[in-house]
């Protein structure tokens, strides 16, 4: 079996196949939770506010993702604009609520895929790739024809169908989703999102079911699998404790678990108390004594004196 895995996909035809599906999807879109129906084919813009061709906001090696992902040379992020969500507090609300970025067409999507690949960079790293996954194959179609070989990594905020993640298995190797919350009215006030739990954890089921826990190569880079981000927000908005005891019970406690901290009031957080203050040292503690009691420890930890083996979680720590 040929790595990444759309390179089998792309010689058995599979590739261009579910690339054409996708499109046609988008005539009468339901790609994301929101199945708004917009025939985006004729640009047409739904919840997501995107049209046919997806708007991207920038691209570059980037080295401050999770360690495995990041590596040593890199991970080639490409950030696409606007999204399925509207959260409150999004740190990049530049781009996925007030329109930066600019539409690209798969050609150019593609060359910039190869030109991440060219600089060394471990894989492509699609984010806030939900609502433009059907451009994101269609890109990547033209790009293997022109020699990309390197994983995809779909970093997505958790907020995706079932049906539409069936698609892109054996396609992609990685799975980055975010688990925001545990409690439908956190998720419907903060996101704008009541049904995001239930949603969430059928999207986590069917990404472990597609890859399982993360795998990695010799050089400590991640080759295959799903590693769940977790942010957790001031007087556990973020429902961290269920989410995790639903990771560890109903997922696998071999599951890897980026734990995070960093946390502050963006976008319109500070007219929502208490999203306007930063987190306090003791509730992450208290995030970070859930992790251990559940078992989740299959990754590492990071604090200020750097990187630590935690026979398990990676935790990003800026209290």
């Amino acid at each position: 079996m040929a790595y990444p895995s759309y390179i089998d996909a792309y010689r058995q035809g599979v590739l261009a196949q579910k690339s054409q599906e996708t499109l046609r999807m988008l005539e009468h879109c339901m790609i994301c939770p929101r199945k708004c129906g917009a025939n985006r084919l004729r640009n047409e813009q739904g919840f997501c506010r995107t049209g046919r061709l997806a708007v991207t906001c920038s691209y570059f090696a980037h080295h401050g993702e999770e360690p495995p992902v990041s590596g040593e040379r890199g991970s080639g992020t490409i950030f696409f604009s606007r999204c399925n969500l509207r959260c409150l507090y999004c740190q990049n609300y530049q781009f996925s609520q007030q329109d930066e970025g600019r539409p690209m067409a798969a050609l150019e999507l593609a060359d910039c895929m190869l030109s991440l690949q060219e600089e060394g960079c471990h894989n492509i790293n699609v984010v806030t790739p939900t609502h433009v996954m059907p451009q994101i194959l269609e890109a990547l179609l033209l790009a293997v024809d022109k020699g990309l070989n390197i994983p995809i990594v779909y970093n997505t905020s958790g907020y995706e169908l079932t049906e539409t993640l069936r698609i892109l298995e054996g396609i992609v190797d990685i799975y980055l989703p975010d688990m925001r919350y545990s409690d439908p009215e956190q998720a419907r006030l903060l996101s704008n999102a009541a049904d995001y739990p239930a949603v969430n954890r059928e999207a986590i089921k069917e990404m472990h079911r597609q890859v399982g826990a993360a795998v990695f190569n010799d050089e400590g880079t991640i080759r295959r699998g799903m590693i769940i981000r977790h942010l957790v927000l001031p007087q556990d908005a973020s429902g961290t404790k269920e989410t995790l005891r639903f990771i560890a019970e109903e997922i696998s406690r071999e599951t890897y678990v980026s734990l995070m901290s960093q946390y502050f009031p963006a976008y319109l957080a500070d007219k929502h108390p208490p999203l306007d203050r930063r987190l306090h040292l003791e509730e992450f503690e208290q995030a970070v004594a859930c992790l251990k009691r559940f078992g989740l420890d299959n990754g590492w930890i990071q604090e200020s004196g750097g990187l630590q083996r935690f026979a398990g979680t990676h935790i990003k720590r800026n209290i």
